[in-house]
């Protein structure tokens, strides 16, 4: 018994020792842990600095982009109300009728419902001058109007203020834009949209080439709206200012100064 105690008491010792070896690499790994958790969150800190450093970059290189080569400005129209048209015509019209005239010059079919557009007719947008505008309620049908007219009318466009003229060049310059936004931002657009000319001379534009038909163009137009809140979700612009057809009012609000998240 005595030497069955005395082996015991040497196994005791082994196990002993053994363990004092573990808890001192335990120690280590621990003060190892320690230096790599701080390296870790000292990088952490290293990167977050540099994102902030490129957005700032990439939010000055936006707005000068935007300032300088695109501007896109909010522009009045002259048109004027048909409620106060109306109620100086006719001196009996009673104020619930200008009311209504007024609230269905705001309204808007949208996807099967009405909808309220307090910008609708008020206002349009214009990108790169005053000159070059879109309607701000997202209605096209100018373009493919004045297409079709083309097909039965023979000879030479003389109309060089044509609505339709404007309406392509600024759906070619939000075009440019987009895509040059996304290099800049580094997001990768869910759609593909051509701005270039290609070796063969031939215009590779969805906009500024030749006449699209409507089915071409309202396509092409549906991509265009869908990269441009595809960058706006990006840059977490406020939702509740989004419409899914205000082309360059959508724009407007991406590169405005006001958007915070701009460049992340």
């Amino acid at each position: 018994d005595t030497e069955g105690l005395l082996r015991i008491k040497e196994e005791n010792q082994k196990h002993y020792r053994r363990a004092q070896r573990h808890q001192e690499k335990k120690e280590k790994i621990q003060r190892h842990n320690r230096k790599l958790g701080d390296l870790v969150e000292k990088k952490t800190y290293e990167l977050k600095t540099q994102y902030e450093h490129l957005a700032n970059l990439r939010r000055t290189h936006i707005l000068e982009l935007t300032s300088v080569i695109f501007p896109i400005e909010e522009v009045k129209t002259s048109m004027r109300d048909p409620a106060d048209v109306s109620s100086e015509s006719d001196n009996a019209m009673t104020s619930s009728t200008v009311s209504k005239l007024a609230e269905a010059r705001r309204t808007t079919y949208l996807s099967g419902r009405w909808v309220c557009d307090d910008h609708n007719g008020d206002t349009s947008i214009s990108i790169t001058g005053p000159w070059i505008i879109l309607p701000n309620n997202g209605d096209y049908s100018a373009y493919y109007s004045w297409v079709e007219e083309k097909k039965t009318t023979q000879g030479p466009d003389m109309e060089h203020n044509n609505p339709a003229h404007t309406i392509s060049a600024a759906l070619c310059y939000a075009t440019q834009l987009v895509n040059t936004l996304s290099l800049i931002l580094d997001v990768n657009l869910p759609k593909k949209l051509c701005n270039r000319q290609v070796k063969t001379q031939q215009s590779n534009h969805e906009f500024c080439g030749e006449n699209l038909s409507r089915h071409r163009f309202t396509r092409a137009v549906k991509k265009l709206n869908a990269n441009i809140l595809h960058l706006c979700f990006s840059q977490h612009v406020n939702l509740d200012l989004l419409h899914p057809l205000h082309t360059l009012r959508n724009l407007m609000y991406l590169v405005s100064p006001d958007t915070e998240n701009l460049g992340r």
